[in-house]
């Protein structure tokens, strides 16, 4: 599976630069300016249990895509490449079987995640559990066809951060700089919401001071696991499913299984509270020590970062991690050799020689080279 964090376009360092800079004050601004009619208003959540008018899903819906409108400005304009699907992660993954199994997994992870969560916080006198088995199926039935009618939204979120934004911080990525790539994208992440949190949006009846500190450590949290679907499949799409659960079905969740008139604190209940906090930490922990969230773990035919000959312009195709090609994470597209399949790079050679395997051509290389909660 081509991971396209590995074919983002050449870029020199300015524009490696400036593309994030601008990114991100595209999608400020346009978060500020979809809140402003609230703002002004003096809008305020009080309850969690609340829900939110016309207007408030009007600017809601209308912010989360901003992301979206500034990665899609900034990869025409600044990084100049029209291959924009390729460089956002922008299709479904490869083979339909992989496809049933990352979208599986978007689903089944964050519910398992809340679920701990949820259990954790009734285990410590925190969660009012009570299920109420009657009309759980309706209520799942509803959860689902929200999240369905809302995925365009979370796709306007997510092709600016797993998309955009965090393939951009991580480029050469190892060690310091793939740390610095998962905290700087989840500070961005949850910052972006500074709006809705002055609102109450996130945290109803809480001061800015610790509703803006719990969401840098809940979104820094949850960030990592969008970015393992997103990697483990080469694609964006279960990374928004990810999310819309986490944002849709995790906050209904928390409001379903709890007992009906008992107040609801996110401090202290499902993924935006302390059990949530545990519950995620331990997870990204186990994918950081198994190496799941390195991109070169998935790497497969590939090469480096821009300017290595992968990427967008190379000729690969993305699909074709699925056809046998046994290249070497060394290896290099190139779209004009001719050569046969037995062809082999000469020992001492010093230029490549080129091989075919399946529908792409290789060379082998000398070099080693809300309101919702964590989102609105």
């Amino acid at each position: 599976m081509t991971n396209s964090i590995r074919t983002l376009p050449p870029a020199s360092s300015g524009t490696r630069r400036r593309g994030p800079l601008l990114f991100l004050t595209v999608a400020y601004l346009g978060m500020w300016a979809a809140m402003t009619p609230l703002l002004v208003t003096g809008f305020q959540r009080e309850d969690a249990r609340s829900g939110t008018g016309a207007l408030e899903e009007v600017c809601i819906s209308a912010a989360m895509f901003a992301p979206a409108v500034a990665a899609l400005l900034v990869v025409r304009y600044v990084e100049r490449t029209d291959r924009i699907r390729d460089v956002l992660a922008l299709r479904w993954p490869r083979p339909p079987s992989r496809t049933a199994r990352s979208c599986l997994s978007a689903l089944a992870v964050p519910a398992a995640l809340t679920a701990v969560a949820l259990g954790l916080g009734a285990v410590t006198g925190h969660y009012p559990l009570d299920v109420r088995w009657d009309g759980l199926g309706a209520w799942a039935t509803a959860v689902l066809l929200q999240m369905l009618v809302s995925l365009p939204l979370f796709f306007g979120e997510e092709l600016g951060w797993q998309g955009y934004l965090f393939p951009r911080l991580a480029r050469d990525g190892g060690g310091a700089r793939l740390v610095w790539a998962y905290v700087g994208t989840g500070a961005a992440f949850a910052l972006w919401h500074l709006p809705t949190l002055l609102m109450g949006g996130q945290y109803p009846g809480r001061p800015w001071y610790l509703s803006v500190p719990a969401m840098v450590i809940s979104c820094t949290l949850i960030l990592p696991v969008f970015t393992w679907l997103r990697l483990r499949s080469g694609s964006v799409v279960p990374a928004v499913l990810g999310h819309a659960f986490v944002s849709t079905a995790g906050v209904g969740m928390v409001k379903a299984f709890a007992a009906p008139d008992a107040p609801l604190d996110p401090l202290h209940m499902g993924l935006t509270g302390w059990p949530g906090w545990i519950v995620t930490a331990a997870f990204v922990a186990f994918l950081a020590l198994t190496g799941r969230l390195r991109p070169s773990t998935y790497d497969r035919g590939t090469t480096g970062y821009p300017g290595s000959g992968a990427g967008p312009g190379s000729g690969a195709d993305p699909g074709a991690e699925d056809s046998g090609a046994g290249a070497s994470p060394g290896a290099e597209a190139s779209p004009g050799a001719e050569a046969g399949p037995g062809a082999e790079a000469r020992p001492g050679a010093g230029t490549a020689v080129p091989r075919r395997v399946g529908s792409v051509r290789w060379r082998s290389s000398t070099c080693a080279t809300s309101w919702r909660s964590p989102s609105t």
